[in-house]
């Protein structure tokens, strides 16, 4: 008895032409994204190119945005990665239109166009809001570090860099030198010497960690000029010498001990819970449906000059995409836990500020040890004492749950689901477009998953 099997045959030509249509049902994410790219405004991408016919022909910005967004989506960030989906990926392929752009091309197109990319969340921000998803009654801040594109081991003190500097100019010199002997002096001059490629990369890397390292002393050195400078004025003024320690004064040359990362000198040692990494610190704002509402990187890897900031862009950020409602609960955990902060960021138009003062188990302790405060707030109390009486109150309490359940999962969304764990570009402002193109996708992914999207895209049932 024969089985009873389909037939197939890899040999088998398409006997019409295939229709990209055809391939992906209709709520797949694929199709969402292009829809979402014909909603958004890609002027500032176009205007990168020649609009007189000329020249060689590029690929479409739109194709390309489209792809790039698709791809963060998908978890999808290295060029590489991207340029073999083209390839093998149905979804990729349906996005690209069965185009192929190597690696280096998109690599190209998203260094090149790195300050658009990053004003694309504004307008996908404005797309969520449209489709009433951005409820901001209450956001809570937050904080992740994410690793650079550099090692812990690339840290260099300023005299080993110096050294190495030394070095890499000397070997230049003398390989110009021989060349010159060999090929004679007639060459332009511009030439790099074979085998310094990268080491004249490098050599710049190795130039920006030494001027960082030479800064931050000068920083340093200035602003303790400045404290003794102000003690001074104030003990003549009062004629009476001023009680504690005397600063020192600082030399304005780099310590032994002050170090530089030689491949990404914006990056920073950052402490996390499993050690320590070379990398930057995210900082997010999001609201009461795990939108992201505003997203910035910054190179401190304590959070608590971070809370003014982040207030301040999230303002900008809801005005650029006309949304007018304004958070009225803004919650920090303790790293944001300030007096200063308290008192920079409160005033009668502003969210009202909800920081823990001490790790959640603490205030859990306090929370048994004396119970849910009542009565009238008593007098005298500092702005320490005053938060904390607030976040033991029911209220207090209530509110700051939702912390945890807002901006922790987002995170792990971007961390576990796109694969953020690793800048792939080196550079604060590198970094900054990639934090704001995650940012992007994220509430893309929250858009297309809800169903509402403004242009009346349905999304088909999914398990």
């Amino acid at each position: 008895m024969a089985y009873n099997l389909l037939p197939y045959d890899r040999e088998q030509a398409y006997l019409m032409p295939p229709s990209l249509r055809d391939w992906l049902g209709e709520g797949h994410l694929a199709w969402f994204i292009l829809d979402a790219v014909e909603q958004v405004d890609l002027d500032e991408f176009f205007a990168a190119y020649r609009n007189d016919g000329w020249g060689a022909a590029a690929y479409d910005p739109a194709m390309m945005v489209a792809v790039l967004l698709y791809a963060y989506c998908r978890g999808f960030r290295s060029s590489r990665r991207i340029a073999q989906a083209l390839e093998e990926d149905v979804g990729f392929r349906v996005v690209a239109a069965n185009q192929q752009p190597d690696f280096r091309t998109l690599c190209r197109f998203r260094a090149e166009h790195e300050e658009a990319l990053e004003r694309l969340f504004v307008q996908v921000l404005r797309l969520c809001r449209e489709a009433g998803l951005v409820k901001l009654g209450v956001a809570a801040l937050d904080g992740t570090k994410v690793t650079a594109s550099a090692a812990l081991a690339a840290n260099r003190s300023h005299k080993a860099v110096e050294e190495e500097v030394r070095r890499i100019l000397a070997e230049a010199k003398a390989v110009d030198a021989e060349e010159d002997t060999r090929y004679g002096p007639d060459r332009r001059g511009d030439e790099m010497p074979e085998g310094l490629g990268r080491r004249a990369e490098r050599l710049k890397r190795l130039k920006e960690a030494k001027a960082r390292l030479e800064q931050e002393a000068l920083e340093v050195a200035r602003a303790a000029q400045e404290k003794l400078g102000q003690r001074q004025a104030e003990e003549a003024a009062t004629g009476k010498k001023k009680r504690g320690r005397k600063p020192q004064l600082v030399e304005s040359v780099p310590s032994q001990e002050a170090k530089a990362n030689t491949t990404d000198p914006d990056s920073r040692v950052m402490k996390t819970r499993q050690g320590y990494v070379q990398g930057y610190n995210v900082q997010a704002v999001v609201s009461e449906d795990q939108i992201i509402v505003a997203v910035g990187v910054t190179q401190e890897a304590n959070d608590v000059q971070q809370l003014k900031p982040m207030r301040e862009r999230l303002e900008q950020t809801l005005e650029a995409a006309g949304i007018e409602e304004r958070p009225r609960v803004l919650l920090g955990d303790a790293g944001y836990w300030s007096e200063a902060n308290v008192r920079s960021c409160t005033c009668p138009d502003g969210p009202e500020l909800l920081i823990a003062t001490t790790k959640n188990w603490r205030q859990r302790k306090a929370l048994r040890e004396r119970g849910c405060p009542r009565g009238r707030i008593p007098k005298g109390l500092s702005l320490r004492e005053r938060m904390e009486r607030k976040l033991l109150t029911r209220r207090g309490r209530t509110l700051y749950k939702m912390r945890s359940v807002l901006v922790e999962p987002v995170f792990g969304q971007v961390k576990e689901g796109q694969d953020f764990r690793r800048f792939m570009r080196r550079g604060l402002l590198a970094a900054s477009s990639e934090a704001a193109l995650i940012g992007t996708t994220h509430n893309l992914l929250k858009l297309w998953r809800s169903g509402q999207a403004p242009w009346g895209w349905a999304k088909a049932r999914w398990n």
